[in-house]
């Protein structure tokens, strides 16, 4: 059972144009708390492309009215898997975290994967200077295996 699917959490809608305020509040305070320097501007129309993108999935976790958490998924044709889903965002509001609301996410962005017919969701763990040794306990909780790879990048 994963470790905060006990209690009953937020309502989850696929996010709309007319969330990306709600979607942009969070993302800000995600980034903010995780070391990311991506700007407002950046963010906003990077959320404007995926919400219209057939391979991007955005959630947006509710309670009483106000976004507390979204999920961010998308897919790519990948040589050696195939259609390959990746969770690349997920954030909770740390008042709400331990309440189910990141395992409904998690729950629904494999759904998603599924319906698109991925082989696989992948999860990126970014350490950004902070021990991040949870995230690894939370999603092995979950099935999630470390295939230890690594990630390498090349800013452009």
């Amino acid at each position: 059972m994963p470790p905060d699917s006990g209690a009953a959490a937020a309502e989850l809608r696929a996010a709309a144009a007319e969330d990306l305020p709600e979607l942009l509040r969070l993302a800000r305070e995600f980034y903010d708390e995780d070391g990311f320097a991506t700007s407002d501007a950046d963010l906003e129309r990077n959320f404007r492309a995926l919400l219209a993108a057939p391979s991007a999935h955005t959630v947006l976790a509710v309670r009483d009215g106000a976004g507390v958490g979204f999920a961010l998924t998308t897919s790519q044709l990948v040589l050696e898997s195939g259609l390959v889903a990746e969770l690349q965002d997920l954030y909770v509001l740390p008042a709400h975290r331990r309440k189910g609301v990141a395992g409904l996410l998690v729950d629904d962005s494999i759904r998603w994967a599924k319906s698109q017919g991925a082989s696989q969701v992948e999860v990126v763990v970014a350490p950004n200077g902070r021990d991040v040794g949870h995230l690894f306990t939370y999603y092995a909780a979950l099935g999630f295996q470390d295939e230890g790879r690594r990630l390498l990048s090349l800013e452009l």
